[in-house]
């Protein structure tokens, strides 16, 4: 993932240098074939070549147009303006927007507005409003803010529900003893990521504190990235953490289970649960993980190339 980009000009120039690369590749079609049927043409003296020629010119220009329409949308978003109303959510409700930069809150908003573009954010039984669908995207910019230009790929959708909900997306009278807060989907919901209301708002409550359902979801997304969700995020960790993490991993957990840590118990669940626990808890108080947990502190700075701001 791409990390050298810093700011919203070094985004928009990564975009439009993509889209440029995919026009000059049309053009290159397009003028091959304007000079094949020019050529055929000519030399065949019927006209009806050059018509042609032209028709699948503009069929290759309509081509490109609708793939490259995702590409064409976002370079549109950059001559957006960031609703003054969103800005407002964000300091009011997530500690890691509040500790940045101007110039970093300023990537932070626009990246809001790219996902937004992007990824579906629909209620289950519950209304959705500017403050969910923010707080929904903050939730995926927060663990993937040193690699602006990552997107989630294989995320369509997100699903927020009014409450928790079963394993089956049960809620309410039909619901059993599950209360899941949050979920990445699997079989037919493979591209969703879902997560209950209250839990999310309560994650982002504009304190410092150690547990976050949305940031813990998207880590599990950046998790299985590598097909696996396994604890080892390869598409952020160098090879040479892997060994270590894994070490801090079964160190760490026994220090769970012997009660002399103050990590949320659901880690030791699995190597995934645990990334995700503490990476909601260094995101979102990183002052008292630093002091609390040194080790784990400095090999997720190094996983999500940054030190969240005391």
């Amino acid at each position: 993932m791409n990390s050298t980009l810093t700011s919203v000009t070094d985004l928009k120039t990564y975009h439009e240098n993509h889209l440029k690369s995919a026009r000059l590749r049309a053009i290159g079609w397009e003028l091959a074939v304007m000079i094949l049927f020019g050529v055929l043409a000519y030399f065949s003296k019927q006209t009806v070549l050059y018509i042609l020629g032209f028709v699948i010119v503009a069929v290759i220009a309509i081509i490109h147009r609708y793939y490259y329409k995702k590409s064409y949308a976002r370079i549109a978003i950059f001559k957006t303006s960031f609703p003054d109303t969103w800005r407002e959510i964000l300091k009011k409700h997530s500690v890691f927007f509040q500790s940045l930069d101007t110039k970093n809150q300023a990537l932070f908003e626009k990246r809001v507005q790219l996902f937004l573009l992007e990824k579906r954010v629909e209620g289950i039984d519950t209304e959705i409003d500017d403050v969910v669908r923010v707080l929904v995207a903050a939730s995926a910019i927060i663990p993937t803010f040193a690699f602006p230009a990552f997107d989630y790929p294989d995320l369509n959708e997100v699903l927020v529900y009014p409450a928790s909900f079963s394993e089956k997306f049960e809620i309410g009278e039909n619901q059993k003893a599950e209360n899941i807060e949050g979920m990445v989907g699997n079989r037919y919901l493979n591209h969703s990521l879902l997560l209950s209301k209250p839990a999310l708002l309560s994650g982002f409550n504009g304190k410092n504190g150690d547990e976050n359902v949305g940031i813990h979801e998207f880590v599990h997304l950046l998790d299985r990235e590598d097909g696996v969700s396994d604890g080892v995020p390869e598409r952020l960790a160098d090879h040479a953490y892997v060994l270590p993490w894994l070490h801090l991993i079964k160190k760490e957990m026994q220090e769970i289970r012997s009660g002399d840590s103050d990590i949320n118990p659901y880690a030791i669940t699995n190597n995934a649960e645990f990334l995700a626990v503490v990476s909601e808890y260094f995101f979102n108080n990183p002052e008292e993980f630093q002091e609390k947990h040194p080790e784990l502190y400095e090999i997720l700075s190094k996983f999500y190339h940054l030190m969240p701001e005391k």
